[in-house]
């Protein structure tokens, strides 16, 4: 849960959502994206994040095509394999007039819709073909209109104060309306069509265009849409032709996929769901000054996030390292650098999310750069620890190492406030987040009896990413030429590995407890949690191994992955946002723990029930997370109802659960691919991964399943690189 799920941000889930998750249409480029209904339309329903965004307004909030007065009929809709293009096929129903005659057969006409989005624009065609055997004339309209709602107005918060929005003709073919903010900063939104509409209507939030055509049998015409967001003033008129921009999009995304590095299996389902979550990262990666950053998820979160950002990179690091190398720069270029309660920044400490929109630059909600999340800093450290092993990229690491050692004094000295020994978190102001890890809902933190653990809370998986931290950290300082900070670092590390196994391994429940609370009183619950610990490294293996047994056990494991929370816990509900859900990413995250203490058996098991999850999920594609029942015989999982997708590091976990089984790391420094105990799961035979990249040097490699075993083959190489296999 992110931080607008709180007061005064509450989310609220009505009776009616609109768009379940089978009939969201969504595309994004850049800052804006798009949801649309499978007619290709946009309805206004109150909490529905329908609509054309950009920086978290809805600069499109209406978009109404009919036929003849009525909606047509759908008959297919479907967003293209690679996220460009969303494409709808329509037709007319039978049309009767009032003495019930009829006047028009169904499957007369036939409307293609096409769109996309590309630079703030949304550009749309109908090309509407007759199947009439004589020449007929038909009437279309469409009604459309923006309101310039705040994301957060839509997620349910009751803003003070909103601005007036007003109308106007552009001219025979243009409508524009206008909103006069309260921020100070002008926001239009401009409509344009082409050819010219018969009558052309636009008042208040609403207009409408009319098209008359009189079209031969067999005869087709297009009609181009192109509704464009505006800010500020004088923005010049975006290129209106629809096949131009739709071959400037379809090239920028080729040219930036031909060079990536490729998984191919022998399973077309699961080539279906890594299709689909590479092309879920390459919608959501998004260019900053400071190079691309895959935005958190659509609808509720499109934007930088810290957290989501270092997770996401860490799970596609041996693949796609050049994704931890755009959050690593833009993350330094956000670090806090001074104490400011409100946001709860504190120098050194790196970034929860920023938010551009009008609540959040007038203040009425604290996420403009907003600070209130106590892992993100010690995973920043961990991503520059590990990007650099496995790039040795000296210019990054070098430009950013300057923010490693304030991130570190960040733990020092504000992490560690009380000086325990371990990092915790309190809000600073009421308007923040209650709880700051990954888990940050209001109910995610509590003891065995269900009450809630009083404030600073210090979780048990933060522990292990600063143990995780410390190591990384001192790995690196030596190449910075620091070399006594290495021997400082690695002291730290084993004094909190002692400090943890002493304060957070419980015996009875043969886990480790969620939390310290203020009292310094452990929080006794089963929760994945401690998964995630094992991703660090920070536990003894005997201890590894017993949390392991535990996550694969019934009561945690739910067929489909593991649940956040055991169901023997007193607050566990598979219908939760953290108690009892299942998240993909938290279950990659425990699959590359697996992985890292030899446990190759589960992390086969769990990427199995991931991977079976993906492919009952619409288009393919893993949510943020969905409801942890128990998988049963004929049965896809339950959806939670309003969990992003795609979303950034669930879009990603397919990948590092296979990194996972394969054992794979990349370490550039000796130019090497090392693969431990590899093994592949039942329903793949084999595998090739191709332009996989070492430093300057390149490798494709063929793995193929042997019973309990793999075999690896070097298919081709290009450079100095060698691939060590250790069984």
């Amino acid at each position: 849960m992110k931080a607008e799920e709180l007061a005064p941000n509450t989310v609220v889930i009505p009776g009616v959502v609109s768009l379940a998750a089978s009939s969201r249409r969504t595309l994004k480029h850049g800052d804006s994206f798009a949801m649309f209904d499978e007619f290709g339309d946009v309805f206004e329903v109150e909490h529905s994040p329908a609509g054309v965004f950009h920086h978290d307004t809805r600069f499109l909030s209406r978009l109404h095509f009919t036929l003849e007065g009525h909606r047509p009929m759908v008959l297919s809709s479907t967003v293209q394999p690679d996220n460009v293009m969303l494409d709808v096929d329509l037709t007319n129903p039978d049309l009767f007039n009032p003495h019930g005659d009829l006047v028009l057969a169904k499957d007369t006409f036939h409307v293609a819709r096409a769109k996309f989005l590309w630079q703030a624009c949304c550009y749309e065609l109908f090309t509407v073909t007759s199947y009439s055997d004589v020449r007929r004339k038909l009437r279309l309209a469409l009604d459309f209109g923006a309101d310039f709602a705040d994301l957060f107005e839509i997620r349910g918060y009751r803003r003070s104060r909103r601005g007036q929005v007003s109308a106007r003709l552009l001219g025979p073919a243009e409508a524009s309306f206008y909103y006069q903010s309260v921020d100070g900063l002008p926001r239009s939104t401009r409509i344009s069509f082409g050819p010219q509409p018969a009558r052309l209507t636009a008042r208040g939030t609403e207009g409408r265009a009319e098209f008359e055509l009189d079209l031969a049998a067999r005869e087709r015409r297009p009609i181009s849409v192109t509704v464009q967001c505006v800010e500020g003033n004088g923005t010049a008129a975006a290129e209106r032709r629809f096949f131009v921009m739709r071959r400037v999009a379809r090239r920028a995304q080729t040219e930036a996929r031909e060079q990536a590095p490729l998984v191919e299996t022998s399973n077309n389902v699961v080539n279906g769901v890594l299709e689909r979550s590479s092309a879920d990262l390459a919608m959501l990666m998004t260019d900053t000054p400071h190079g691309a950053y895959p935005y958190a998820g659509v609808p509720w979160f499109s934007t930088p996030f810290g957290r989501d950002g270092i997770l996401t990179a860490l799970e596609m690091l041996w693949l796609e390292p050049q994704v931890a190398r755009g959050v690593l720069r833009f993350l330094a270029a956000h670090q806090g650098e001074r104490e400011d309660a409100a946001a709860d920044m504190e120098p050194g400490k790196i970034l929860h999310e920023v938010r551009e929109c009008e609540l959040a630059r007038l203040g009425e909600v604290p996420f403009a750069r907003y600070y209130g999340s106590i892992d993100s800093t010690p995973l920043f450290i961990a991503l520059a620890g590990q990007y650099w092993s496995r790039t040795r990229d000296e210019e990054t690491l070098r430009a950013i190492w300057p923010n490693v050692k304030a991130a570190l004094a960040w733990i020092e000295n504000y992490g560690d406030a009380d000086g325990d020994g371990f990092v915790e978190y309190d809000r600073k102001r009421s308007t923040g987040l209650l709880n700051q890890g990954w888990k940050d809902s209001d109910d995610a933190v509590f003891h065995e009896d269900g009450r809630l653990a009083p404030m600073p809370i210090a979780l048990c998986e933060v522990q292990g990413y600063v143990y995780l931290a410390y190591r990384m950290a001192a790995e690196l300082a030596p190449d910075m030429g620091e070399r006594p900070l290495a021997a400082e670092l690695r002291t730290k590390a084993e004094a909190l590995r002692r400090q943890f196994e002493e304060s957070f391994w419980d015996e009875e429940m043969g886990t480790y407890a969620l939390a310290l609370d203020g009292d310094k009183r452990a929080c006794r619950v089963r929760t994945s949690n401690a998964g995630q610990v094992l991703f660090s490294g920070i536990a003894a293996p005997e201890r590894a191994r017993r949390v392991v047994q535990g996550l694969l056990e019934p009561d945690f494991f739910s067929g489909w992955g593991v649940r956040t929370l055991s169901r023997r816990e007193r607050r566990f509900n598979p219908v939760s946002y953290h108690n009892g859900s299942v998240w993909p990413h938290d279950n990659a995250v425990i699959g590359l723990g697996l992985a890292r203490y030899g446990h190759c058996s589960e992390a086969l098991e769990l990427t199995s029930a991931l991977f079976d999850a993906a492919a009952h999920m619409h288009l393919r594609r893993l949510p943020e997370l969905f409801c942890g029942f128990e998988r049963k015989r004929g049965k896809a999982p339950t959806l939670y109802p309003v969990a992003c997708a795609p979303q950034a590091w669930a879009a990603v976990a397919p990948y590092a659960l296979i990194q996972a089984c394969l054992g794979l790391e990349v370490d550039c420094g000796a130019c090497k691919v090392r693969l431990r105990r590899p093994r592949l799961p039942q329903f793949i035979d084999w595998m090739a991964v191709k332009r996989l990249r070492v430093g300057e040097a390149q490798v494709d490699l063929m793995l193929r399943r042997h019973d309990s075993s793999v075999a690896v083959n070097l298919l081709g190489r290009a450079g100095a690189a060698e691939v060590e296999v250790m069984l």
